[in-house]
């Protein structure tokens, strides 16, 4: 069971739920947004993000909220609840390191990995892996994911490096016109910083890996694997042989992967065959 199955349904948009938390606690204190901004030392964007819902608070700007409001905790705990709701049990574990990780080490050889994905990449995946439900309830499970995406927002957000394997560009995941946004959008993230993406070719060979797999670094340190199967849902295991074993693949992987700017001419290319 694969980021294609990594939910299931949640409260319909917990970040509007927050949103509204976040307004009115602004309100209570008698002060305009900027104001609130300046208070929780944040600009006044990430405020109006949050508030009105757009995106989920960070763990940060919730326990920027405790301190203003003077409620030790509670912002913070709302939060992570929120965070967590939607996801099985299983996928716990996962979301909590995943949002304290200093570094994200990923790859994609089925579907690209959740933080990568656009909604209509999104929404197509999550079709085939629950063909018999309504469009209401894939929309919940799409907006929690994206969600998700909310800790490349922070400021001082994880370095992400993902090996995606050819095979999955390839792909036509809901149809060429959505591979051709979904392209966009990674073309887009290469040229953050805080992004790495290469290309593991067909003309590679045989790779190191043949499951999905997710290195999480903490204040800079290996520190778990993440890793699914068919079956039983993923497993996060913090092991150092199993870490160590990780860190090893992942610099085959590196090392037998496209370079950045190959890979973006390989991106390139991809999205035009997805075009014609």
């Amino acid at each position: 069971m694969s980021e294609s199955a990594d939910q299931e349904r949640g409260p319909k948009n917990g970040a509007a739920y927050f949103g509204s938390e976040v307004k009115a606690l602004r309100e209570s204190l008698g002060i305009s947004q900027e104001e609130f901004a300046v208070q929780l030392h944040y600009n006044q964007g990430q405020v109006s993000k949050v508030e009105n819902g757009s995106v989920l608070a960070s763990e940060p700007f919730a326990n920027a909220m405790d301190r203003v409001a003077g409620t030790p905790g509670v912002y913070g705990r709302l939060r992570n609840k929120l965070s967590k709701q939607g996801h099985p049990d299983w996928f716990v574990p996962y979301v909590t390191l995943e949002e304290s990780a200093s570094g994200i080490t990923d790859y994609s050889c089925t579907f690209l990995m959740g933080l990568l994905q656009t909604p209509e990449y999104a929404a197509a995946v999550m079709h085939a892996a629950f063909p018999r439900e309504s469009d209401d309830q894939i929309k919940e499970r799409v907006e929690l994911r994206m969600r998700r995406r909310s800790i490349m927002d922070r400021d001082n957000p994880p370095l992400l490096w993902v090996v995606i394997h050819e095979a999955v560009l390839r792909t036509a995941v809901g149809g060429n016109s959505v591979m051709v946004g979904q392209l966009e959008h990674l073309k887009a993230l290469m040229e953050s910083p805080d992004v790495t993406l290469q290309v593991f070719p067909y003309k590679a060979g045989a790779a190191p890996s043949n499951l999905p797999v997710t290195l999480l670094t903490l204040d800079e340190t290996p520190h778990a694997v993440y890793a699914e199967t068919p079956t039983h849902g993923g497993q996060v295991d913090e092991t150092p042989d199993v870490v160590a074993g990780a860190v090893s693949m992942f610099d085959r992987l590196r090392m037998a992967a496209a370079s950045e700017e190959d890979s973006l001419d390989l991106i390139r290319k991809i999205m035009e065959d997805h075009a014609k």
